[in-house]
């Protein structure tokens, strides 16, 4: 992607994510209308709508032959990542927002023919933007991040962790699991995995595993933990299919060859 046309595609994305962030504050206590999705603790609310169509308005509207890829259906229906696509999720951690009215961010990525180029993750309610451009640093605000520890101990290390991995899948042996539980310094959950990619970013988390996401959960995380050395895949260690579901685990590289050999793939054994 051209550099001058990134910097103007990152600095018009910055002011709508700074916009919507601030009508979501102002609205944050209005009734809301909350359906369920896939099962009952998949929700979508009506900011949740709004949001993505504001987005995908402003969009179509000043970029009309760019793409989008996102989780409320106001985006395209893609077969490829080829041309310029929009990869949002208008309120990632949504059962936070209705419970907690905390702890959910904006997340969009803009990816050029597959290759991310700018991701932004806005923790809306405590007015944190994490932010990068490829190859340009990551940033939680104006303070630029530091590139992750290379001296990290798996049992000092801090992952985050959700409950699905607990549950029967074909993916992992939860007994597996409760050992690789036992032998890091502890756990954490977030419940947004927008912001658990940050925190990896930021180096507050060693680690961030779940078992399924799709791609407009970590299409920004991305690209703001490449920027400090990070890595992310699935649990194999291979690349993420950008427009499927996958399992993932975004970490330190220090402790991503262990971890895979040692409890993702012993437990398929």
């Amino acid at each position: 992607m051209d550099l001058e046309l990134r910097d103007q595609l990152y600095a018009q994305a910055k002011e709508w994510v700074l916009a919507a962030g601030k009508q979501i504050r102002n609205k944050i206590n209005d009734p809301l209308v909350i359906d369920t999705k896939s099962n009952p603790n998949d929700l979508v609310t009506t900011m949740d709508k709004e949001t993505e169509a504001f987005f995908a308005t402003e969009i179509k509207n000043k970029y009309p032959d760019h793409f989008i890829l996102s989780e409320e259906g106001f985006g395209d229906d893609l077969k490829t990542l080829d041309g310029t696509v929009w990869i949002i999720d208008p309120i990632d951690g949504t059962m936070n927002f209705v419970h907690q009215k905390r702890n959910f961010a904006i997340s969009i990525g803009i990816y050029q023919d597959g290759v991310g180029e700018i991701g932004l993750i806005y923790d809306v309610m405590s007015d944190i933007l994490y932010h990068a451009k490829r190859n340009e640093g990551a940033y939680k605000d104006k303070e630029k991040l530091a590139p992750l520890k290379s001296d990290v101990k798996l049992e000092q290390s801090i992952l985050s962790l959700n409950h699905f991995w607990l549950c029967e899948n074909r993916l992992v042996d939860e007994r597996v699991m409760q050992g690789l539980v036992k032998k890091v310094r502890g756990t954490r959950t977030y419940g947004s995995a927008a912001l658990e990619f940050a925190y990896v970013a930021e180096g507050i988390l060693d680690g961030y595993l779940t078992m399924t996401l799709s791609p407009w959960d970590v299409a920004a995380g991305m690209v703001i933990v490449n920027e400090v050395g990070g890595v992310t895949g699935n649990i194999d260690g291979e690349a993420l299919n950008m427009l499927k579901r996958n399992s993932v685990f975004t970490c330190n590289p220090v402790i991503q060859k262990d971890i895979i050999d040692d409890y993702f793939v012993k437990g398929k054994k």
